[in-house]
C-alpha cells in the first residue's frame, strides 16, 4: 500500500538544507556536514583542504553542482575559478594566449610575442632579471594583497615616491633641458607659493572668513610648509638639498641657491607633484618578489588543469537553459564546443566586441560603444646600475615632458650588479606615437632621451623589451576608458547579467586599470551566480 505524499510545501531539499545549514554556521559547518553525508568529491574536499575558510573568503554556503565557463584566463578569471571552486562548481577557463595573467604579464628572457602588424619580438633580458609590462605595483588596501597573503605570495615595498629622482623638461624658459632634483623644486616651488600667501593672509589681501588669531595661526602654518624666513620670504631650505653636502666637525655644508621664481613657475614641475599623493599612489605600495606574475603561477597552482590554453573564443552562444562556447583549439586547429550552466566573460571589451554572441541589443551596444586608453612600456637592461652608483637614486621615478614620460627605477636587487629600468610609461597620444614605432625605432627614442636625464644610457645599454597594448593581441588597450557619460548610460547594462552571460574584469569596477577591479568584479559575479542556483 503507498504511502500517502506529503504536501510539497512541508518538504525541504538537501540544497535548501544545506542552504539553512549554511546561514547558521558558515561554510565551515555546510563541508563537514556534506563531508558526513558523502557530497564532497575529491576535488572539493582539495580545495577546502588547502584554503580553509577566512575573513576574505566569499563563504559560499553549499555546492552549486553546476558548470561555469569562464572566458580569459587574467586576473579575473582565475579568482572566479578559484572562488567558485571552493565551492564544488564545475569550472573551466578558456585562454587564447599560451600562458595566463592577461595584462600581468611579467617579460623574462625567451618571451617571445609578436604584436598586431608586428613581427615577433623576443626578450634577451638575462636570467632573473624581468620587466613588468602591465601592473607593476599594489596599494596596500587593495584586495590584491589579501590573495597574496592567502597564497604565500611574498611582498616588498614599490617605493613609487623618491626625492632623488628628476624631473627634466624641455621648452619651458630658463630650466629648459636641465635636470633638477625633485627635492630641489618641491621646495622652492611650496616656499615661494607659501610665501605668497602668507604675506597676503597678514595683509589682509585675502578675503578670507577668519578672525586674527585664526590667521595667525594659518600664517605659522604657511611659514612651516614653505620654511620661510621669519620676514615670510622664501630664501632657499635644506629640503631643497646642499651643493655641498655637510660633513665632519666643522663641515656645515653649502645649500644650494633657489631657483628664481619665475624660473621654477615655467618649468612646470608643479604639475607633477599632485600625482605622488593622489589615492591610489600613496606610500607605501608593494609588489611580489620576483615579478607581479607571482600572483597569476599561485593562482595556477590551485587550479591545475582548469585552464585550457591557447583556447580562442569565436562564438558565445546561450539559451534559457544554458550556454554554448565556440573555441578553436590551438593544438589541433579545430573548432570545439563546450556547454555550461554559466558563463564568465572576462574578454576586454575591445575584443569581445569582435566576436560573435547571443547578447540583447543593449548589452551588444554597450559593449561596442565603450573606449580603451592607450598606453605602452619599454624595460631596459643595462650592465651597471649607474643611477644607483653614480646618483645615488634608489628606486623611484624620474618625470619629464619628453616622450617617454617618466623613467622608474627598479626597486629591488639593490647593489646588484645589472638592472632594467622601465625606460617610458607613456600613455594617450604619446602611445599611440611610440605604438606607431618599430621595437627598433621605440629603443632608440628610449635610449636617446633617457640619455639626455641619464648620459650613461649609451655605454652601458644591453637589451629592450617593449609593449605597446593597444596592439597586444587579446587585450587590445591599457585599461577601460569610461567618460561620465558612459558610466551613466553604458556601464550599468555592463554590470547586469545578460541571460546567462556575466562580464568580470577591470572594465565592470570603479577600479579600473588595477587589478583590485578585476578581482572585486569577479567576487561579485561569483557570488551573484551563487545565489542564482542556490534559488533555482
Amino acid at each position: 500500500m503507498a504511502t500517502k505524499e506529503q504536501p510539497k510545501e512541508k518538504e525541504m531539499t538537501r540544497r535548501q538544507f544545506l542552504t539553512t545549514v549554511g546561514k547558521v554556521g558558515g561554510s565551515v559547518a555546510v563541508f563537514s556536514l556534506m563531508g558526513t553525508m558523502g557530497l564532497l568529491s575529491p576535488e572539493t574536499l582539495k580545495a577546502a583542504e588547502y584554503t580553509p575558510p577566512g575573513k576574505n573568503d566569499l563563504n559560499l554556503s553549499g555546492r552549486g553542482g553546476k558548470k561555469i565557463i569562464i572566458l580569459g584566463a587574467g586576473i579575473a578569471g582565475l579568482t572566479a575559478a578559484y572562488e567558485l571552486g571552493l565551492a564544488g562548481y564545475d569550472c573551466t577557463i578558456l585562454e587564447a594566449k599560451e600562458f595566463a595573467g592577461g595584462r600581468n604579464w611579467t617579460i623574462r628572457k625567451g618571451t617571445s610575442v609578436a604584436e598586431i602588424g608586428s613581427g615577433r619580438q623576443t626578450s634577451r633580458f638575462d636570467n632573473g632579471l624581468y620587466f613588468n609590462a602591465g601592473p607593476m605595483r599594489i596599494p596596500q588596501f587593495h584586495v590584491t594583497l589579501d590573495y597574496c597573503k592567502k597564497f604565500g605570495v611574498a611582498i616588498e615595498p614599490f617605493n613609487n615616491v623618491n626625492e632623488s629622482g628628476y624631473y627634466y623638461n624641455e621648452n619651458v624658459g630658463a630650466l629648459s633641458g636641465q635636470r633638477v632634483p625633485k627635492r630641489a623644486a618641491k621646495a622652492d616651488v611650496r616656499g615661494y607659493v607659501a610665501e605668497m600667501l602668507a604675506k597676503a593672509v597678514n595683509q589682509n589681501a585675502l578675503d578670507l572668513p577668519l578672525t586674527a588669531e585664526e590667521k595667525l595661526k594659518l600664517v605659522d602654518y604657511l611659514k612651516a610648509e614653505g620654511d620661510l624666513n621669519p620676514d615670510l620670504f622664501y630664501k632657499g631650505s635644506e629640503r631643497g638639498g646642499y651643493k655641498d653636502e655637510p660633513g665632519s666637525r666643522l663641515d656645515a655644508g653649502v645649500l644650494r641657491d633657489p631657483f628664481d621664481l619665475k624660473a621654477i613657475i615655467h618649468s612646470g614641475f608643479g604639475k607633477y607633484f599632485s600625482n605622488e599623493y593622489s589615492y591610489d599612489q600613496q606610500m607605501m605600495m608593494f609588489h611580489p618578489v620576483g615579478g607581479m606574475d607571482a600572483i597569476v603561477k599561485a593562482f595556477e597552482k590551485r587550479l591545475g588543469n582548469r585552464i585550457k590554453f591557447k583556447s580562442e573564443v569565436k562564438e558565445i552562444r546561450q539559451s534559457s537553459s544554458g550556454v554554448r562556447i565556440v573555441y578553436k583549439d590551438g593544438n589541433s586547429g579545430k573548432d570545439q564546443e563546450l556547454r555550461g550552466d554559466y558563463c564568465i566573460c572576462t574578454i576586454p571589451l575591445t575584443v569581445l566586441k569582435k566576436i560573435p554572441a547571443d547578447f540583447s541589443p543593449e548589452m551588444s551596444k554597450a559593449i561596442s560603444s565603450v573606449g580603451y586608453a592607450s598606453a605602452g612600456k619599454i624595460g631596459l637592461q643595462f650592465k651597471r646600475r649607474f643611477w644607483e652608483e653614480d646618483d645615488d637614486l634608489y628606486g623611484g621615478s624620474s618625470l619629464t615632458n619628453m616622450d617617454i614620460t617618466q623613467i622608474y627605477y627598479p626597486p629591488t636587487d639593490y647593489f646588484g650588479k645589472k638592472g632594467i629600468l622601465l625606460g617610458y610609461y607613456a600613455y594617450g597620444g604619446t602611445a599611440d606615437k611610440l605604438g606607431g614605432m618599430s621595437y627598433a625605432e621605440r629603443e632608440r627614442l628610449a635610449l636617446t632621451q633617457g640619455a639626455k636625464i641619464h648620459p650613461q644610457y649609451p655605454k652601458e645599454f644591453e637589451a629592450s623589451y617593449s609593449i605597446d597594448w593597444k596592439k597586444t593581441k587579446y587585450q587590445e588597450g591599457g585599461w577601460v576608458s569610461y567618460s561620465a557619460n558612459d558610466r551613466k548610460t553604458y556601464y550599468p547594462t555592463l554590470c547586469k547579467p545578460d541571460n546567462r552571460v556575466y562580464l568580470a574584469g577591470e572594465h565592470i569596477s570603479y577600479i579600473t586599470a588595477w587589478q583590485a577591479g578585476a578581482i572585486e568584479s569577479a567576487r561579485e559575479v561569483v557570488t551573484d551566480i551563487h545565489k542564482r542556483v542556490m534559488k533555482a
